[in-house]
């Protein structure tokens, strides 16, 4: 099996909340696409968190398995 890319593990990530690689590139790209700043205690924020969990939702379906 292969390794999840740095980007794929940012999505999933974001998209499911479960920690899938580093937490700071996963941080970044958060505030990136929320362009401000995020502290950590907004993480355990529910409201917050289905607002993150959108951000990443197209991106996440389009890394989902396709085939037969």
């Amino acid at each position: 099996m292969k390794e999840l890319t740095k980007e794929q593990a940012i999505i999933i990530t974001g998209f499911t909340g479960f920690s899938a690689g580093s937490f700071a590139l996963f941080l970044e790209d958060l505030e990136k696409r929320l362009e401000y700043p995020v502290f950590t205690h907004q993480l355990g924020d529910a409201n917050f968190m289905d607002k993150v969990k959108e951000l990443y939702r197209e991106d996440f379906v389009k890394l989902c398995y396709k085939g037969s």
